[in-house]
């Protein structure tokens, strides 16, 4: 009776599988199908595409560009950036097509880095993805109540004519107001999250388009082509003189601005087709996030002529460099700046959607993490609702962004290094699976339905050469004399604390329990 049941178990297994090959490819890899698996290939791009937010990236680090480097930096430089990064992301689709698991990142250190070193890379890649992922959601969502906190001065008259001035205490409750919102989004069921996705990327996709045709056509004082793509701004205010080391501070803003593109990895166990869709959600994102958003930079460009004003904290917008171009292009074409603010809101809209990306990413990421117990209370955070939602680990995120922000209180320097942080542990993130698919398991890696062939080691080791090279640039001090905490480079304190903390747990403690992925179905049926 007992063999019978045990047959019939089998047959019905088997049949599921027949039925279900996403989730007998997630049995195999050694795990059960427990999230909804309700995504197309479209709305598995659509989160990747939402998530960078090209449209956000620039905008809120226009600034950083504008000051180092000016149009050369970021015009020429988002190309070398798009080059080196899309080397990133096609080592990446490659290794998701071959484990296709929410885990991402640290789920393939585990299998690529070798038997010896497999828990260690796993659990250093997790905490760095995960931490970039707090640092990600705490940046944008705190660069969208720094913009709506400019939108509301202009609004108001401007700095120079009475406008209101929010304090950096208001600015935090907005922001709070903000991080509680995406919660709550996050917390519904996949269906409904999936159309924030679609309407992410078709808001950043149709806003695009629509700038660049409006913004040069209101400028009535255009820069010339060579202003655009050659001069080199190094009246930076901040004692750096010379122009090499201006030009590699500069390409930050390119680097952050095509970031994120790792969510459609995470978000494969509810996606159909996995293995395939997965990896052509990274590569279209990222193609589709570059070709826009230097389209995008151009147009914004377009209405730069006097670099120190748009920089200078007593203009009306309070320093916000391209808040300030808009505000005074639309007035000299139409007497009033409406419109520039108007398109400062659809830039906010933007924003918003993108962090709702970037809680989804983070949450699925951390819960595989926590499904393998790395984390501390993996029970709490391991939970799906009845919606077959994540809900505990998305509000840890949530809450974890929160207090990241409090740094904000005590120096605006210290927290505006969030967005570096968040991109160099990220792709630290992005290049370890990389660099073990090149060099321990080159020989033993088998590649999914999307390969590289014979041209996946070269590019793999372009992408980790690029990150190394990256993570010392973004790790340079951004001002001389470095003399207070206002002009100190947290990054490398932040980056630097995040490997020493991980490889300090774990040579104290976690090399005792944690052996990487934990297989959570009998691998025999």
């Amino acid at each position: 009776m007992s063999m019978a049941r045990s047959v019939q178990l089998a047959v019905t297994a088997g049949d599921q599988a027949a039925a279900d090959p996403d989730s007998l490819r997630l049995h195999q890899l050694g795990y059960k199908q427990e999230l909804k698996r309700g995504l197309s290939a479209l709305s598995n791009f659509a989160f990747s595409f939402a998530n960078i937010s090209v449209m956000m990236g620039v905008t809120t680090t226009y600034n950083t560009g504008l000051r180092y480097g000016g149009p050369v930096s970021m015009t020429l430089g988002w190309l070398v950036v798009a080059v080196f990064n899309g080397c990133v992301a096609l080592s990446m689709a490659e290794i998701c097509s071959a484990y296709p698991t929410s885990g991402g990142l640290y789920y393939w250190s585990a299998k690529l880095a070798g038997k010896e070193w497999a828990s260690l890379a796993s659990w250093v890649t997790g905490w760095f993805n995960v931490v970039g992922q707090w640092a990600a959601i705490a940046s944008v969502d705190f660069s969208l109540a720094q913009l709506l906190q400019v939108i509301i001065l202009l609004s108001t008259g401007g700095a120079n004519g009475g406008g209101y001035m929010a304090s950096k205490y208001t600015v935090l409750a907005i922001y709070a107001v903000i991080l509680i919102m995406h919660g709550i989004i996050n917390s519904l069921p996949i269906e409904w999250l999936s159309l924030f996705g679609h309407v992410g990327a078709l808001w950043n996709a149709a806003g695009i388009f629509v700038l660049t045709i409006l913004i040069p056509a209101v400028a009535k004082n255009r820069p010339s082509l060579e202003f655009v793509f050659t001069h080199l701004n190094t009246d930076n205010g901040m004692g750096i003189h010379d122009k090499a080391y201006i030009l590699a501070v500069g390409l930050l803003m390119s680097q952050y601005s095509v970031l994120g593109y790792d969510t459609s990895a995470h978000m494969v166990e509810e996606t159909k087709n996995a293995d395939r869709s997965g990896p052509m959600g990274i590569i279209t994102s990222v193609v589709l996030a570059t070709v826009f958003g230097w389209i995008y930079l151009l147009a914004l460009t377009s209405v730069v002529t006097d670099i120190p004003y748009l920089l200078s904290p007593g203009n009306d917008a309070g320093g916000y460099a391209i808040a300030q171009a808009l505000y005074t292009a639309f007035p000299r074409r139409y007497g009033s700046g409406a419109g520039g603010i108007a398109c400062l809101g659809a830039v906010a809209v933007a924003v918003f959607l993108c962090g709702i990306a970037c809680v989804t990413s983070n949450s699925r990421m951390a819960y595989a993490f926590s499904r393998d117990g790395a984390m501390p209370l993996s029970r709490v955070w391991y939970r799906v609702n009845r919606h077959e939602v994540p809900l505990n680990v998305v509000w840890l995120g949530v809450a974890v962004a929160f207090v990241m922000a409090l740094t904000s209180l005590g120096s605006q320097v210290a927290f505006q290094a969030m967005g570096s942080i968040a991109t160099v542990g990220m792709y630290i993130a992005y290049a370890l699976p990389v660099f073990f698919r090149v060099t321990t398991a080159r020989r033993s890696f088998v590649p999914g339905p999307f390969h590289l062939g014979r041209y996946g080691v070269a590019v793999g080791w372009a992408g980790v050469v690029w990150v190394a090279t990256v993570t010392v640039l973004f790790s340079l001090p951004v001002a001389y004399p470095v003399a207070n905490k206002e002009t100190f480079n947290y990054t490398p304190v932040a980056v630097g604390g995040v490997l020493l903390l991980s490889v300090g747990a774990w040579v104290l403690r976690a090399r005792f329990w944690f052996q990487g992925p934990v297989i959570n179905v009998d691998m025999h049926c």
